[in-house]
């Protein structure tokens, strides 16, 4: 009887929670919603699995999403197996052309196809692309001493939007063909919030380790404006590896993006939690 009673009242929460996500709903009716999937966010098959149900559960929904994957855990696994030297400056991996093959092969094959599988499993329509087909992601040598490191400048968002009006999920590598046809290694926050800025994205959800940006007290601000994130980093209370993602929302929104959020892609259904309920996850950065 006692177990009987407990099943109503989750079904009932359940119920209740559907009903009170429908104004959320229809608020991002058509969006775009551009992911940024790390590495660390796919550190279990649950994890992945879970994933997956939120995005094809968000595409149900007439939401349109976009993945834009990491991997750094994995390509470090690989070059530790090939037994290929790896040197960092500043925290940024230098990217030899042999080190490039290998992040290529990673991203676009094993990582991309993880992704794509689960989100079909789940019964999405996944495609896997990588930046550089049909010059999605054109770019620039970034800094002459990382090596392969790529600066994007242009995006071709008429491929992407082709696949969103067909019905299908895009999970795109984070790679870039350059003007000479050298292949760059982008940084996955980096591609991410260029793809959302070619695509006016309504959102872009940046998936980390961390709950979002902290205040001096160490307390997670949920909503900053471009202003308070200039401040604060300014200020010094946004620092370190922080630095590169709020400035990647920065870049976003002046490019047309409507808001960007940081959130901790380790905590179950984040992205539901965040577009579909009141109280959202991690910190929303707007204009």
């Amino acid at each position: 009887m006692e177990k009987s009673q407990a099943m109503e009242r989750d079904s009932i929460s359940t119920a209740r929670m559907l009903s009170e996500a429908l104004p959320h709903i229809q608020r991002h009716d058509g969006s775009i919603i551009v992911i940024k999937l790390g590495g660390h966010a796919m550190s279990s098959a649950e994890a992945m699995q879970s994933f997956a149900r939120d995005i094809v559960l968000m595409h149900q929904c007439n939401l349109k999403p976009v993945i834009v994957h990491g991997g750094g855990p994995m390509i470090d696994e690989m070059l530790d197996k090939l037994k290929i030297p790896t040197k960092f400056i500043d925290g940024k991996r230098i990217s030899t052309k042999e080190t490039v093959e290998v992040v290529e092969m990673v991203l676009s094959g094993k990582v991309n196809k993880t992704i794509v599988q689960a989100i079909n499993g789940q019964g999405g329509k996944a495609v896997g692309l990588s930046g550089k087909d049909a010059d999605l992601l054109q770019c620039k040598q970034a800094d002459i001493d990382l090596g392969m490191v790529g600066e994007p400048v242009s995006v071709n968002a008429d491929v992407i939007h082709s696949l969103l009006e067909n019905g299908f999920i895009p999970v795109i590598a984070p790679l870039g063909a350059g003007m000479n046809g050298e292949t760059f290694n982008v940084n996955g926050d980096t591609a991410a919030g260029a793809i959302a800025g070619g695509l006016k994205a309504d959102r872009l959800l940046l998936l980390t380790d961390v709950d979002g940006v902290k205040d001096k007290e160490g307390d997670v601000l949920t909503n900053l404006s471009a202003d308070q994130v200039n401040a604060m980093t300014s200020d010094g209370v946004i620092a370190g590896g922080m630095i590169p993602k709020t400035q990647t929302a920065l870049d976003a929104i002046s490019s047309g993006v409507r808001a960007v959020v940081i959130m901790d892609g380790r905590s179950p259904n984040a992205c539901l939690l965040e577009l579909f309920t009141d109280h959202g996850a991690g910190s929303m950065i707007r204009k």
